[in-house]
């Protein structure tokens, strides 16, 4: 595949666009950018990239889009090391079987799983969640057992489309387990790259990975998650759940109306 300047325009363009929003919202990226790499290079007169391509891309993107994320949230006390840990060991393992596992998928099925994984996430975004905000961050418990094996699940998915999963665990974090908002997004940054590190070692080994694109983007992550995440400090944590749920929705309807 030629890349040309407009080409590198575009793919920096779409890489910057999709890491802000994931650095303010505590997503690897993915649920913006999967779409936009498959759908916005042929508007352009750009030759269209294979599901298993932007799959791949997505996993090396998310891997150091999320690194400028955590560290922007590093300090404050928003980072909780034992749901970061028994959440992100369980996703490391999920998201390499994902992703070395794509391999024997076509690209519809990769597709599939990635609308599936949309609207799981779009429908639990919308359920109300009851005053997780009012917890005190160091009063916040969960249970160990539901959060790794949901993570493990979520880890497969995840990698098989070249996403962290993060869009997926969000709303599991603040539905299911009552994690409070800004806890989520700064604890999820952490797991989603754990969880890049397995669904990257995973298309790295199955060929999956075009370098120069996957270069752009990573270029335009480390500039455009730091930015993200500052901003995502100054927003109402309403704002950014409407945020992230409008765009899950519209990403999963689009996906699925290619079917159909």
């Amino acid at each position: 595949m030629e890349f040309s300047l407009v080409f590198i325009i575009v793919l920096f363009l779409i890489g910057f666009a999709g890491s802000f929003i994931s650095g303010m919202v505590g997503i690897g990226g993915s649920i913006v950018k999967y779409p936009m790499l498959l759908y916005i290079p042929p508007l352009f007169g750009l030759a269209a990239f294979t599901a298993h391509e932007v799959s791949g891309i997505s996993a090396v993107q998310v891997l150091f889009a999320t690194i400028g994320g955590v560290w922007a949230y590093r300090k404050g006390g928003y980072l909780n090391k034992t749901l970061i840990i028994y959440m992100g060991i369980s996703i490391l393992i999920g998201s390499f079987i994902g992703g070395y596992g794509s391999q024997f998928m076509t690209d519809g099925g990769v597709n599939l799983v990635y609308g599936l994984m949309a609207t799981i996430a779009a429908i639990m975004m919308f359920v109300p969640k009851t005053q997780i905000d009012d917890i005190p961050l160091e009063q916040v418990t969960f249970n160990k057992g539901l959060a790794a094996s949901l993570a493990f699940v979520t880890g497969i998915g995840a990698g098989i489309v070249g996403a962290a999963g993060a869009f997926i665990l969000v709303p599991i974090m603040l539905l299911v387990l009552k994690i409070p908002t800004r806890m989520t997004i700064a604890s999820s940054l952490a797991i989603t790259f754990i969880s890049s590190i397995g669904s990257t070692a995973g298309k790295i080994m199955t060929g999956q990975i075009l370098l120069i694109p996957a270069i752009v983007m990573i270029v335009a992550s480390l500039i455009a998650s730091p930015l993200g995440a500052n901003a995502g400090k100054r927003v109402n944590t309403k704002i950014l759940q409407g945020t992230l749920a409008v765009l899950i929705l519209g990403t999963a309807v689009k996906i699925w109306t290619d079917f159909f």
